[in-house]
């Protein structure tokens, strides 16, 4: 895009977070866009042109999305902060903002630290004290979900991420989705798109909504049963390409008249470690849609055992 159709966002960027407080010392966690450029937020170019110091994920990357935006930085005002390095990068950050300098972190899209690097660099910082300032924005995970149409009154989902490459290993990471009562948020690459639909057949007619390239030129979500994901990517070899994030619906929820089964107990088990009894009764009532009563006398079983 050209840089001169962001001249007016650079203006407003300064007219809407100039006046607001920026403490120098702190590192500022950026969310780019993940697509359309038209995705950032004001406040992130304001950050972008006043931070004295750009980590990148890819420093060639950002560079070419701050020149988008017309804004300039030199090259000491990059350093390469991504998985590979972070642990060693962390240190050279963290000797900045010692020095009383605005850094702010960018992966190459999305929100940092969320499938991206930048965790490990939040938490050494914050183990020094020193204060982390998220700016929050584009994210291809809340973004699917927001199109899916999955979670319930309850707002639960779970981010799964990536499942594991290995043929077996996936298998395995599926056979537990299979009973997730929460709607489930997964990440793929394109190259290895359709070994991943091929692993989710088992789960039958469970609705899984695919989404493609989200916010780019073609974007593309559907929702569609699980089985027919393969033939779906079949169907067109365009539909195999781009970056993927796919959510799974919740599985559906039954009455169990004969007591919980082992889903529901283990669910219980795992909360009554952690939360006094009536909490954990509740919560594994609502998850798994087992009656109270049930998992109440199941729950006093396991105290007094």
């Amino acid at each position: 895009m050209n840089s001169a159709s962001y001249a007016s966002a650079l203006t407003a960027a300064q007219d809407a977070a100039g006046a607001q407080h920026f403490p120098p010392g702190a590192l500022y966690v950026v969310a780019t866009p993940i697509g359309n450029l038209a995705d950032i937020t004001l406040r992130a170019l304001h950050v972008l042109r006043i931070a004295d110091v750009l980590a990148c994920e890819d420093t060639r990357h950002t560079q070419s999305l701050l020149r988008a935006y017309g804004i300039e930085k030199n090259g000491a005002g990059l350093m390469a902060l991504h998985q590979h390095n972070e642990q060693e990068a962390a240190q050279q950050v963290i000797a900045r903002l010692r020095d009383g300098l605005r850094v702010a972190y960018v992966s190459d899209a999305g929100t940092p630290a969320v499938s991206d690097p930048g965790a490990r660099l939040v938490a050494a910082v914050r183990a020094e004290g020193l204060p982390v300032m998220p700016l929050p924005g584009a994210s291809s995970v809340t973004a699917a979900l927001s199109a899916a149409g999955a979670i319930d009154e309850s707002g639960a989902f779970v981010f799964a991420g990536f499942l594991p490459a290995k043929t077996n290993e996936r298998a395995q990471a599926v056979q537990v989705l299979a009973t997730e009562p929460r709607a489930t948020v997964l990440l793929e690459a394109p190259h290895r798109i359709a070994a991943l639909a091929g692993a989710l057949v088992v789960l039958a007619d469970r609705p899984l909504t695919v989404a493609r390239e989200i916010s780019k030129q073609f974007e593309q979500i559907v929702t569609l049963p699980a089985e027919t994901f393969p033939a779906w990517l079949a169907a067109d070899p365009q539909r195999a390409r781009g970056e993927f994030v796919l959510v799974l619906h919740p599985a559906p929820r039954t009455v169990h008249e004969d007591g919980p089964d082992a889903t529901a107990l283990r669910t219980l088990d795992l909360l009554l470690a952690e939360l006094p009894l009536k909490t954990a009764v509740k919560l594994a009532a609502d998850i798994t849609g087992t009656p109270r009563n049930a998992l109440y006398e199941a729950a006093l079983e396991r105290k007094k055992q």
